[in-house]
C-alpha cells in the first residue's frame, strides 16, 4: 500500500512539474482553478480512505470512541486548512498590487513549480497539527462558508445584470423576444418546481409548516421580484428577476433535501443515498462553476472585482489594451493590472472553507458515512443564503432611487 502511494505520489508530481513549466501569464487564472479542482478531488478521496489511515497517527487518534464520521472530516478539514492557508499567504502577499511593474505580479503568475511543491507541503504538514487547531478552524469555516455564498449571490447577480444588458445593447427586436421567451421560461420553471416541493416535503398526513413556510415563500419572493423590476421608477429588468427566481427555488430544494433523512416531512428520506450523491455532485459542481466564473470575470474591467485603476467597460479599447497587457503585448510604460489579485486569492481561501463544509456535514455528526452535507445547520444556511440573495437583488433595484448621485455598475 505504502509504496503503490510512494508510486503515485511520483508520479503526480511529475505531471504536476511538467503542467506547471506550461503555464503562461495568461492562463494563469485557470491554472489556480485546476489547483483547486485537485484539491477537491483530494479531499474526496481521502474522506473515502480516512478512516483506516488517520487511526494509525497517534495526535489524531486521541481516544477508542472516535467514529469513521469523525476521521472523514478530519482528513477533508486539514486538506481544506492547506488549501485555505496557501491562497491566503498569496492574498496577504498580492495586497496594494496595482501595475505589472511590481515585482509581486511575476509571483501571481509564475513560479508554478514552486507553488505546487508549497501547496504539497502545507496540506500535508496539516496532518501533523493537533486536533484542537483542526476544530477551531472547522468552527472557523462555516462563516468562511458564509461569506463564500454570499460572494457566490454577488457574482449570480452581477452575471445576470450583465447578461441581460448584453442583449438589451443590442437593440434588436429577435433580442426582446428571446428576453421575454428566457424570462417567461424561468418563471414557469420556477412556480412548477415549487408546486413539486410541495409535493415532496409535505407529505399527507403530517404538519410541516416549516417547510410549507419556505416554499410559500418562495414563491412569494419570486412574485415580488416581478413587480419591483417592472416598477416604473425602477430601471429593472424581468430577466434578472426570472434567474434570481430560479436560483432562489433551487437553493430552498436544496435546503429541505438537506433535512435529516428520519424527519417524517423529509419526502425524500427513502432515498437517502441517492439524494445525497447528487446534491453533492451539484454542490461540488456549483462550487467550481462559481469560483471559475469568478476567477475569469475577475479579469473583465467591467466588474466589481477590479481595482480603481483597472479600465472600465465603457471604453473598448481600454479594455482591450488591458488584454494585450495582461498577456505582455501592450506597452511597458502604463501597465495597471485588470482585476484584484488578493479578492481573487481570497475566493478561492473561502471557497476551500466552504467545500470542506460540504463534504463534512457543516461538521456536525451525520447519520451514515454516506450521507453529505445533511442536518439542520445545512438547511439554515441555504435557506438564510436564499433570503440573502433576495435582500441583495431587491437592493440592486431599489439603491439607485436613495442614492441618485451615485453611480452603480
Amino acid at each position: 500500500m505504502s509504496c503503490l502511494a510512494s508510486c503515485c505520489a511520483s508520479l503526480t508530481c511529475g505531471l504536476c512539474t511538467s503542467v506547471a513549466s506550461g503555464v503562461t501569464r495568461s492562463s494563469a487564472r485557470l491554472a489556480y482553478c485546476g489547483l483547486f479542482g485537485v484539491s477537491l478531488i483530494v479531499s474526496w478521496v481521502l474522506r473515502e480512505v480516512a478512516s483506516p489511515l488517520l487511526k494509525n497517527f497517534s495526535w489524531i487518534n486521541t481516544s477508542d470512541n472516535l467514529s469513521k464520521e469523525w476521521f472523514q472530516a478530519q482528513a477533508v478539514l486539514r486538506v481544506s486548512l492547506g488549501n485555505f492557508l496557501f491562497f491566503g499567504v498569496l492574498a496577504l502577499i498580492m495586497i496594494g498590487i496595482k501595475d505589472q511593474n511590481d515585482r509581486r505580479d511575476s509571483w501571481h503568475h509564475g513560479g508554478w513549480v514552486a507553488k505546487l511543491v508549497i501547496w504539497v507541503l502545507l496540506v500535508a504538514l496539516m496532518f501533523f497539527l493537533p486536533n484542537g487547531v483542526i476544530t477551531i478552524y472547522g468552527f472557523l469555516s462555516k462563516f468562511g462558508a458564509g461569506f463564500f455564498l454570499l460572494i457566490q449571490v454577488i457574482i449570480l447577480l452581477d452575471a445576470t445584470h450583465s447578461w441581460n444588458d448584453s442583449w438589451v445593447a443590442k437593440d434588436e427586436q429577435k433580442w426582446y423576444v428571446a428576453l421575454l421567451v428566457v424570462s417567461v421560461a424561468c418563471y414557469i420553471a420556477t412556480f412548477v418546481f415549487s408546486g413539486i416541493l410541495f409535493m415532496w416535503f409535505n407529505p399527507s398526513g403530517h404538519e410541516c409548516g416549516l417547510n410549507v413556510f419556505f416554499i410559500v415563500m418562495t414563491m412569494i419572493l419570486a412574485f415580488a421580484f416581478a413587480v419591483i423590476a417592472l416598477h416604473p421608477k425602477v430601471n429593472g429588468s424581468l430577466l434578472p428577476a426570472s434567474v434570481i427566481s430560479v436560483y432562489c427555488a433551487y437553493v430552498c430544494y436544496s435546503g429541505l433535501s438537506s433535512e435529516p433523512r428520519d424527519y417524517v416531512c423529509n419526502g425524500l428520506h427513502n432515498k437517502s443515498k441517492a439524494v445525497t450523491t447528487s446534491t453533492l455532485v451539484l454542490g461540488m459542481l456549483t462550487t467550481v462553476l462559481s469560483v471559475l466564473y469568478s476567477a475569469l470575470r475577475a479579469g473583465s474591467a467591467t466588474t466589481f472585482m477590479s481595482p480603481p485603476s483597472s479600465p472600465r467597460s465603457g471604453d473598448k479599447k481600454c479594455l482591450l489594451a488591458s488584454e494585450e497587457l495582461e498577456s505582455g503585448k501592450g506597452s511597458p510604460e502604463a501597465r495597471p493590472v485588470s482585476y484584484s489579485y488578493t479578492f481573487f486569492h481570497l475566493i478561492f481561501s473561502l471557497a476551500s472553507m466552504y467545500s470542506a463544509m460540504l463534504l463534512s456535514g457543516w461538521t456536525s455528526s451525520s447519520e451514515s458515512s454516506e450521507l453529505i452535507d445533511v442536518g439542520w445547520t445545512s438547511l439554515w444556511v441555504r435557506i438564510c443564503t436564499e433570503w440573502v440573495t433576495a435582500g441583495l437583488y431587491v437592493w440592486s433595484l431599489v439603491a439607485p432611487l436613495f442614492f441618485p448621485d451615485r453611480e452603480f455598475y
